[in-house]
């Protein structure tokens, strides 16, 4: 199979494939297959560890990037707060931050025309990167990875020592794959018959006569992923007029045979397991049957649009609800907290003692008295 600039000597047109989803749910999966199909992750990549052997497929610079602006947003990885939208939201619109991802890409862009950008992080930031490859005149389209979520939250309880609890995690990934589909909405563009609209010009939802919807995002099962990546990806490639996949070469596609481990869903877990509250164990099981409509083919509709929507605000009230009713557990825990940092800040008997004094004492006492009350040196 000839290479995508022998198909195209024009050259291909710039692409920025960014795959959303919780952590935990496959992304570095699809991330790594489409690396290996030709598309480029921009380097330096995360370094593998035990959690994820066969690598994340993710810009180091990227997760460095998202480390900081979540910081700045006092916003969590894995945050279930309906409002933690809006404080990473605010910050994503400034424009120096804009400027420097589109300058990040460009730079990417100028040596691989198709770039596949990942990090758990990066739903939370979609405006920004939108916004961002626009600039560098680019397509930004969207591949956003389904797994059960009690299959995620296991995976993040067993490689990430997450003690958070169960019904925390579980309404994480529902806050983050609600308002994940809802970011990812407008990149739905339609292609009039015998040509196709393209940007700007297709970016409302098929419906009119003349017009089927196509791809400016996609939903991808980790399931299918791993049962048959080939089809699935192929499909995908389409879906989202990815030349590097639909023009990847045969010796690739054994590159990922290899790389693909039907070992990889080493967590598999039912929502009845989590023994979450009767409520978000409801709305979790109704969004992900939700989601999981999207998947199929033609299942990106309207009504589904409507019945995420609906599950959207159902969350939110649960989440309020819940917010009011622990008020006093919140309160606590700032006295608590408070009453660490104070003690910690305050100084010890030994360290009010004035150092001419101290000096007078022997080594050896000083190192016993320190051991005696805790406070020895390494």
């Amino acid at each position: 199979m000839r290479a995508i600039d022998e198909l195209n000597p024009e050259g291909v047109p710039r692409k920025v494939l960014f795959v959303a989803g919780a952590g935990r749910s496959g992304t570095s999966t699809l991330s790594g297959i489409l690396s290996k199909l030709g598309m480029h992750v921009p380097k330096p990549e995360v370094v593998a560890d035990p959690s994820n052997p066969k690598g994340f497929g993710e810009p180091q610079w990227a997760v460095e990037l998202h480390d900081r602006l979540l910081k700045e947003a006092d916003v969590q990885v894995s945050d279930s707060r309906p409002s933690a939208w809006f404080e990473t939201g605010r910050i994503a619109t400034r424009e120096p931050a804009r400027i420097r991802v589109a300058d990040w890409l460009e730079g990417h862009l100028a040596e691989q025309p198709e770039l596949v950008v990942k990090d758990p992080r990066l739903s939370w930031f979609l405006g920004l990167w939108r916004v961002a490859a626009i600039r560098t005149g680019a397509t930004p389209v969207f591949a956003t990875m389904l797994r059960p979520p009690a299959e995620v939250v296991g995976s993040k309880q067993k490689y990430y020592a997450n003690k958070l609890g169960s019904a925390h995690l579980t309404a994480s990934w529902l806050n983050m794959l609600l308002h994940t589909e809802r970011a990812t909405r407008d990149s739905i563009i339609t292609k009039i018959e015998g040509s196709a609209a393209g940007g700007a010009a297709g970016a409302a939802v098929g419906g009119a006569a003349g017009r089927a919807p196509v791809g400016g995002r996609a939903f991808v099962r980790y399931s299918d992923l791993l049962d048959d990546w080939v089809k699935t990806t192929m499909s995908l490639g389409h879906q989202l007029d990815v030349q590097s996949v639909i023009h990847t070469r045969s010796d690739q596609i054994r590159e990922v045979h290899r790389f693909i481990d039907p070992g990889l869903r080493r967590v598999t877990l039912s929502l009845s397991d989590l023994a979450l509250p009767p409520r978000l164990h409801e709305l979790t099981a109704e969004t992900w049957e939700a989601l999981n409509r999207l998947a199929d083919e033609g299942g990106d509709t309207p009504e589904v649009h409507t019945t995420l929507d609906q599950l959207r605000d159902a969350y939110v009230e649960l989440y309020e609800e819940a917010e009011a009713i622990s008020r006093s557990s919140v309160v606590a825990a700032r006295v608590v907290q408070a009453r660490v940092s104070a003690e910690a800040d305050r100084p010890s008997l030994v360290d009010r003692v004035p150092h001419e004094v101290r000096a007078k004492i022997p080594p050896s006492v000083r190192r016993g008295v320190r051991r005696a009350i805790g406070r020895a040196r390494e």
